[in-house]
């Protein structure tokens, strides 16, 4: 237990991207070659890191697309790797859908289609239906982004407005084998969550797409509106005859990534405890929450002893009220920070683990017992950046951020809170 809490919590953090990390784990979930041709096809922030993963262990011939974020290419041999924006999609991203639905034309039952698909592909991926514009998706994809909406219920909105979402993918991979490899971002697992579900049949409907935007009053023009209440969008059901020869295999996971973050813990001595892999709702409530947890912990021994780590991922949600630069990861953090006042036995980590926090690309950040007073000294008023939605700009001043550039995968938050019986490397 002699290590800096800093810098235990970022090896524990860094073990939770290591676990998601395709060249690692990608190699045991591909089929043997077929008879006829292997296309690869896929999007997400870890496309291109997965499409080399593919490279390195297949035997046979192979050719493929796939669309990943601005900045998170790799260099590939076989198989094309396009860039596009998130998390707002972008004219390279309907391009790269294109590109995707024209590599599996004309497949036989002979062919096998790989698809890799990691969190971000809904953004990567924009294909609207007919009569809809680009424009309609960016509109949309920004007002779900700062509503407070889950990340369940802004890809059930994006299924029933594409034209490659929601299983329509996987149609038109028909007859072909396909499978569909998935590095899971959100909360649950499911799959047709993970990248609004490209080739995975949904069993939502365009009436529950039209209740959520009506929900979070949002405003749909007149195109958006007919393509739901007319049904025009509905997605691909389960039990559709045309992905009978589908599988899907989960290759990396939220829970996946803190139990590996959990071993690393228990070699520096400590007792960990994950909470759950799947904790939603506001950032900044979540951080209030978490805070009475750990002065629990640290006051009373209750639910668990000190020292411990507690670990938990998710994803949790920003409505947006400011103007700063915000982050459901740093946002959790200051709310955490302002909640617990500077208590002295506890320091805790946030980030995402695509090295992308909201706009930012910085991961997250670190909080030490002496976080808050710090920022005083500096003038910067805690409670001020909460509300302002401005936890990148408070952590980066204080040179608390937690920056990995592209980790090239995507499980999800990491929330790593470390309590000890009394002050420690504040």
């Amino acid at each position: 237990m002699s290590v800096e809490p800093k810098v235990l919590l970022r090896s524990l953090f860094d073990a939770a991207v290591s676990a998601a990390d395709p060249a690692r784990v990608l190699a045991q979930y591909l089929p043997p070659p077929p008879k006829g041709r292997t296309i690869v096809i896929g999007a997400g922030k870890g496309a291109a890191s997965m499409a080399r993963a593919v490279e390195a262990a297949w035997t046979g011939k192979l050719s493929g697309v796939v669309v990943t974020r601005y900045g998170h290419h790799l260099p590939t041999r076989d198989i094309e790797v396009l860039e596009a924006s998130h998390p707002v999609p972008d004219a390279a991203g309907l391009a790269g859908s294109k590109r995707l639905l024209a590599a599996v034309q004309g497949l036989t039952e002979n062919d096998l289609v790989i698809c890799l698909i990691s969190g971000g592909a809904s953004a990567l991926l924009p294909l609207p239906l007919e009569g809809l514009e680009l424009s309609d998706e960016q509109t949309l994809n920004k007002a779900l982004l700062k509503c407070g909406a889950t990340i369940s219920e802004m890809n059930c909105v994006r299924r029933h407005l594409s034209a490659i979402k929601g299983g329509r993918l996987a149609v038109a991979c028909h007859p072909a084998k396909l499978v569909t490899l998935l590095i899971s971002d959100v909360p649950g697992d499911e799959p047709v969550d993970i990248g609004s579900g490209p080739t995975i049949a949904d069993s939502t409907t365009c009436q529950d797409a039209l209740t959520i935007l009506t929900r979070y009053g949002i405003e749909m023009n007149d195109k958006v509106r007919d393509v739901l209440a007319s049904g025009r969008g509905e997605s691909i059901k389960p039990g559709d005859p045309r992905l009978k020869n589908s599988e899907i295999h989960m290759i990396a996971t939220p829970q996946m990534a803190l139990e590996a973050a959990a071993d690393v813990g228990r070699k520096h001595g400590y007792t960990v405890h994950i909470l759950s892999d799947d904790i939603e709702g506001e950032a900044r409530d979540v951080g209030k929450v978490m805070a009475a947890i750990s002065r629990q912990i640290a006051r009373h021994n209750q639910p668990f002893t000190v020292p411990c780590l507690i670990l938990s991922g998710g994803e949790t949600t920003v409505t947006v009220r400011g103007n700063g630069r915000g982050g459901r990861n740093v946002e959790f953090l200051l709310s955490l920070g302002v909640a617990l006042a500077g208590h002295p036995c506890i320091h805790a980590l946030a980030g995402d683990t695509d090295g992308v926090d909201g706009l930012e690309d910085i991961a997250g950040a670190y909080l030490s017992p002496d976080t808050l007073a710090r920022a005083w000294k500096l003038g910067i008023k805690p409670p001020d950046s909460l509300a302002n939605n401005d936890g990148h700009s408070f952590f980066e001043a204080l040179g608390d951020s937690v920056v990995t550039g592209p980790t090239l995968t995507n499980v999800n938050d990491f929330r790593a809170i470390l309590i000890t019986p009394e002050a420690a490397g504040a």
